[in-house]
C-alpha cells in the first residue's frame, strides 16, 4: 500500500500546465496540501479552485523561477504559509528543438536557464526545509523531483542543446542524491517520452511539422500518467527511493 501525503507539503513548478498540473492534482488527492507555481497566474488560480473543491489545499505563487529571487520567495511562502516542505516537484520547463547551425541563440538561453538555472535555484532554497522535514514527521522522508525527458538519455539529430540542459540536470540529480540520501531526502529523476502536453506549442514550424512526422504513428503519454510515477515514487515507504524512472509510449522506438 502507498503511504499517504496527509500532513505533508509539496510544492509543484510549471504547475499551470500539463505534467505539472497533473502532478499537482494527484499530491493533492493523496492528502498533500500544495503551492502551485507558474507565470501564469489564471490558471493557477483556477488549479487551486479545482484541489480545493475536492476537499484539499493549495498555495497560489505567481513565480517565474529562472529569476533566484523569485524563486527563493517562493519556497519561503510556501513554508510560511503552509508550514512546511516535504516534496519539491522541478518540473517547470521548455523544448526548442532544431539544428544547431544557424540556431537563434535566445532559444538556447530560454532553455538553460529554465532547464537548469531554475531548476538550480528552487533546488538550492528548498533542500534546507526538506532535510528539515525529513528529521520530523509525519514521514521523517523528503522528496526531490525533477522531471527530466528521454532526451536527458538519448542525445538525438536537433536536439542538442535541450540534450545538453536535460543530461545536466541528470548529472545534478544524482550528485545531489549522494549528498543528501543518508540524511533521508530521496532524489527521483523521471524522465518522459512523448508526451501529449503544450510543451511542444513552444517549438518553431518547421520543426513542430518534423516532430509531427516523427511521433505521428505514436499514441503519446498522457500527463496524468507521469503524475502517476512522480505520486508512485514519493509515496513509496522511507526506506525505498526510485533514483530514476524512465516512462515512454509503447510505441516509442527511441
Amino acid at each position: 500500500m502507498a503511504a499517504t501525503l496527509e500532513g505533508t507539503v509539496a510544492l509543484v513548478t510549471g504547475a499551470s500546465s500539463g505534467i505539472g498540473e497533473a502532478t499537482a492534482l494527484s499530491l493533492a488527492a493523496d492528502g498533500a496540501a500544495v503551492a502551485v507555481a507558474a507565470r501564469r497566474l489564471e490558471r493557477l488560480e483556477d488549479l487551486a479552485r479545482r484541489i480545493e473543491k475536492a476537499g484539499g489545499q493549495a498555495l497560489v505563487l505567481e513565480t517565474d523561477v529562472t529569476d533566484e529571487s523569485q524563486a527563493r520567495a517562493m519556497v519561503e511562502r510556501t513554508v510560511n504559509e503552509l508550514g512546511r516542505l516535504d516534496t519539491l516537484v522541478n518540473n517547470a520547463g521548455v523544448m526548442l528543438l532544431g539544428p544547431i547551425l544557424d540556431a537563434p541563440t535566445e532559444e538556447w538561453r530560454r532553455m538553460v536557464h529554465l532547464n537548469l538555472l531554475g531548476l538550480l535555484y528552487c533546488t538550492h532554497a528548498a533542500l534546507p526545509h526538506l532535510l528539515r522535514a525529513a528529521d520530523t514527521g509525519p514521514r521523517n522522508v523528503a522528496d526531490v523531483v525533477n522531471v527530466s525527458s528521454v532526451a536527458g538519455r538519448v542525445a538525438r539529430l536537433g536536439s542538442g542543446v535541450y540534450n545538453a540542459t536535460k543530461w545536466g540536470v541528470g548529472a545534478f540529480s544524482e550528485s545531489l542524491r549522494q549528498e543528501v540520501t543518508e540524511r533521508h531526502v530521496r532524489v527521483t529523476l523521471v524522465e518522459p517520452g512523448a508526451t501529449l502536453t503544450e510543451l511542444a506549442t513552444h517549438l518553431r514550424p518547421e520543426i513542430l511539422e518534423l516532430q509531427a512526422q516523427t511521433f505521428g504513428g505514436v499514441e503519446m503519454l498522457h500527463a496524468d500518467d507521469i503524475a502517476d510515477a512522480v505520486t508512485y515514487a514519493v509515496t513509496r515507504p522511507r526506506r525505498v527511493v526510485l533514483n530514476e524512472i524512465l516512462v515512454r509510449p509503447t510505441e516509442q522506438v527511441r
